[in-house]
């Protein structure tokens, strides 16, 4: 199994060593285009569920969480494919939680990470927890942007930024939300 786990290990090492917050979360195509080359087939691997193995142990874990959840915004932005991972995701963070593995972790921008699926979900309840861990294991700045996603899903239920790369249609309100600055994260 040494490829698995070198390939994981390789997630990781890109993702936080190679790379740069201001990177993780700015539309950068090139950077989108470089995830696509290194990670394409990995992430399209860890979407059908060939590399479940990997939660078993949080390393591995953690470089799932990415997989399923950060790199497909970045490969597929603006079309459905982006949140084709989020299931797993969410119920891998939620399992890294429960088991202590967030609680362990002593880097904050890895803690970051394993919660992103709770931030990104679009139910109010699993919002409202995400805020909570966040507040526990984050920085100011990040529980900003928890508490504005969970504002977000309060007043629409959902991420109006979403629907057209999933086909759904936007009330008015959203149409006029999203022509708001900071609206669309």
């Amino acid at each position: 199994m040494d490829g698995p786990r070198d390939n994981a290990s390789e997630v990781l090492e890109f993702w936080f060593a190679e790379t740069r917050p201001q990177q993780w979360f700015a539309k950068d195509r090139a950077f989108d285009d470089l995830l696509r080359q290194r990670f394409l087939a990995l992430t399209r691997q860890a979407i059908a569920g060939e590399l479940d193995a990997w939660s078993a142990e949080p390393g591995r874990a953690l470089a799932l969480v990415l997989l399923l959840d950060q790199f497909p915004r970045q490969i597929w932005r603006d079309t459905a494919m982006a949140f084709a991972g989020d299931p797993q995701a969410l119920a891998l963070s939620q399992k890294a939680v429960e088991l202590g593995w967030v609680a362990a972790e002593s880097a904050q921008a890895r803690r970051q990470f394993w919660l992103m699926p709770l931030m990104h979900a679009e139910e109010l309840a699993v919002q409202e927890a995400a805020l909570t861990l966040f507040e526990r294991f984050s920085d100011s700045r990040t529980v900003d942007v928890a508490s504005r996603h969970r504002d977000v899903i309060v007043r629409f239920g959902r991420f109006p930024h979403r629907n057209a790369a999933l086909g759904r249609i936007s009330s008015a309100e959203e149409l006029g939300f999203l022509q708001t600055p900071g609206s669309r994260f």
